[in-house]
């Protein structure tokens, strides 16, 4: 009997060799960040714990400089 089974959710890509992590790279950015505005764990990313290190980092410098929003509240 197994136990846990994997659940058919959507699969977020991980990085491609020639994708660069920047703040103004919001195409890229976009894909790690929920319906909600969360950013997404590294488990759900498929992301070394150094590539989500910078994907935060260029996360949160993108919803500074308005290029991705904080929330993602469409009510």
């Amino acid at each position: 009997m197994k136990k846990f089974k994997r659940s058919l959710r959507r699969r977020s890509p991980s990085i491609r060799s020639d994708e660069i992590i920047d703040y103004k790279n919001t195409s890229l950015l976009r894909r790690f960040v929920s319906e909600q505005g969360r950013i997404l764990s590294r488990r759900l990313n498929r992301l070394a714990s150094k590539q989500q290190r910078s994907v935060a980092l260029a996360i949160k410098r993108a919803r500074i400089l308005a290029l991705l929003p904080f929330s993602n509240n469409e009510n």
